[in-house]
């Protein structure tokens, strides 16, 4: 018989990498596309929602996301689902 041994890894430790997700303005796109996007997006209220789209109106851009990595991939996976520009930075 051989000698064994049992390792345990805890399933809930996770490196987390922060990130930031921005979305930039286009033309193609109206307000109440982006703010149906945010809101399912990252889970907002419609007043956050409306005030994220009309600073990426008039600034250009906006974060509207800051968090884990893994989190700001889904995020951006939805908001890409009617091709808003969108940028994921570490």
């Amino acid at each position: 018989m051989g000698i064994g041994f049992e390792v345990q890894v805890d399933k809930d430790t996770q490196t987390l990498i922060p990130a930031k997700v921005i979305v930039y303005n286009d033309d193609w796109h109206t307000f109440e596309e982006v703010i149906f996007q945010l809101i399912k997006a990252i889970k907002c209220d419609l007043e956050t929602a409306q005030q994220l789209t009309w600073e990426i109106h008039t600034k250009g851009k906006a974060v509207v996301f800051e968090g884990d990595f893994e989190e700001a991939l889904t995020v951006t996976n939805i908001l890409e689902e009617i091709d808003l520009s969108v940028e994921i930075i570490l």
